[in-house]
């Protein structure tokens, strides 16, 4: 009986290309009809096993690239190793023997080159074949996971370059110490800095008024290379420790084992100079261009991302939520940066960061929005890999407790909401930001709530994933749209102040009216 079509999903360019002799290879003897069974054996020695189909076999490797990247090239072979026919070999006596089919539970790759939707069609299509050959099968990528869209991250791309590098080289020197610092989170720790620096509430910052630094002080450009470059410098050091701390936990985690230290691209030594160097040079850039109090949080930083949150992933899940402090104090060294700048008193943490005249709430608002954003950014993150944490003694709440995953996720969704609203009430932003980021903060609430109900499951973790990847951008974009005065001091600089009318006389006081002088505004 011949099998299906749709199983084998033959295509007409592979019917013309493939002959038909190697075409039946495809396809097990035992479901063969009588007469192409019979022939079959009869054409091919009875000792020799069933071959697979070569490349060669195409009439061009042009072609069999573009079959590949279509999903035939890999459905066929899917089909092949799924079901094995029964063959026949030659023992030391002489005689023949028959095997049994054979099942196999290895999937082949998917296609990295592909679109992410093509690379989950090809997937399901792939386990679909399986399947329908018998063969019990688990996919390779879950679809269901946030990280089956994702491209290999920076650290990986840095330490595969590294690898490739020869050895003792520059490159593969430089490329290993980058992967070890994580450029893109560090990328995101660095904005997040520098957006609460920009959004300080500076006054007359665009007038002319401003030039004379004696009466309106104004954002120094020094400043903010002083805040990028320490905070930069910080994070490096605080994820080389954290690699430092677990390379035996990395080596489990299809996330993290192509991390330098893991693959042995890097001595421990080399590692512990990179990270003990960035995390001096940093404070001290800090320390000097900024000011002491920017400086302390630095080091805070990376005291408790590698002294506290790293050795708790091992004990308690209370881990994300140290975490998530780590998150929130970037936004607050950008704002105490700002302040500094502006300061009238003593220029201390009390002032940066508990000024009496509540001009410190702004910092705490946005050290709150990146506090609650590590929770709908994680939560479905971890959800996805939940075993691999749960293989490598990682105590996540993913697999730990999971409808409190959920829960979590969703009550910091929420939060988003009165952080945004007091953006605006503190002064910091304009009140059409609490309007505009309102639809922006509904979608992040509407997916946390689906990820709630259904417990990860059809694609409510993917979906609010990448709602949360979107979502900070995006309020960061529209609260720097919208500084409080912002416009106003554009169009005076632009148009002009409106002139007074010339001869207007006002009287002071009546004591002044009775003496008869008067005094011109």
């Amino acid at each position: 009986m011949r099998p299906p079509t749709s199983t084998l999903r033959r295509n007409v360019l592979l019917d013309r290309v493939v002959c038909q002799q190697q075409r039946l290879v495809l396809v097990p003897q035992s479901r063969l009809p009588g007469t192409l069974r019979a022939l079959t054996t009869s054409r091919a020695p009875a000792s020799t096993p069933s071959q697979r189909l070569k490349a060669g076999y195409f009439v061009s490797n042009a072609f069999l690239s573009r079959v590949k990247a279509n999903g035939i090239h890999d459905l066929a072979s899917s089909a092949r190793s799924s079901t094995v026919a029964s063959t026949t070999s030659t023992t030391a006596d002489g005689s023949s023997s028959t095997t049994q089919p054979t099942t196999s539970t290895d999937l082949p790759p998917v296609d990295n080159t592909l679109l992410p939707h093509r690379r989950r069609q090809a997937q399901r299509k792939a386990a679909a074949a399986a399947a329908a050959y018998g063969a019990t099968t688990t996919p390779l990528i879950n679809p269901d996971a946030p990280t089956a869209d994702l491209a290999p991250d920076a650290s990986s791309q840095l330490a595969a370059a590294a690898a490739s590098a020869p050895a003792d080289s520059f490159k593969r020197r430089l490329s290993s110490l980058l992967s070890l610092s994580k450029p893109r989170l560090t990328v995101l720790v660095v904005l997040s800095a520098m957006v609460p620096y920009a959004l300080y509430p500076v006054p007359s910052f665009l007038t002319s008024s401003a030039l004379d630094t004696s009466l309106a002080p104004s954002l120094s450009p020094l400043t903010l290379l002083f805040l990028t470059t320490g905070t930069t410098l910080c994070s490096a050091s605080a994820n080389a420790l954290n690699m430092l701390y677990e390379p035996d936990t990395d080596s489990r985690m299809t996330r993290t084992r192509t991390r330098p230290l893991v693959r042995r691209l890097l001595t421990t030594k080399a590692a512990v100079l990179f990270a003990v160097g960035c995390g001096l040079a940093g404070t001290l850039a800090l320390y000097f261009g900024v000011n002491p109090t920017v400086s302390f949080l630095g080091a805070a930083n990376i005291a408790l991302y590698a002294g506290a949150y790293t050795p708790l992933k091992r004990i308690s899940a209370v881990n994300t939520w140290v975490g998530a402090i780590v998150g929130g104090i970037p936004p607050l060294m950008g704002w105490a940066a700002a302040a500094g700048e502006s300061a009238t008193g003593d220029g201390t943490w009390r002032e940066l960061l508990f000024a009496s005249d509540g001009s410190s709430l702004g910092g705490w608002l946005f050290a709150g929005l990146l506090f609650a954003w590590q929770f709908p950014h994680f939560m479905p993150l971890s959800w996805g890999i939940r075993h691999e944490y749960k293989a490598a003694g990682l105590r996540m709440l993913a697999w730990t407790n999971p409808a409190r995953n959920g829960r979590v996720a969703l009550r910091y969704s929420v939060a988003f909401i009165p952080l945004c609203v007091g953006l605006s009430a503190t002064g910091v932003t304009e009140w059409s930001f609490a309007v505009t980021s309102l639809p922006v903060n509904a979608w992040l609430v509407w997916e946390a709530i689906k990820f709630w109900r259904l417990g990860g499951h059809k694609g409510s973790a993917r979906g609010l994933f990448w709602a949360s990847v979107w979502h900070l951008p995006v309020i960061m974009v529209l609260a720097l749209a919208q500084k409080k005065g912002m416009w106003g001091r554009v169009w005076r600089s632009v148009f002009g102040e409106p002139e007074e009318e010339e001869g207007e006389w006002v009287y002071e006081d009546e004591d002044e009216e009775e003496e008869g002088g008067v005094v011109k505004k």
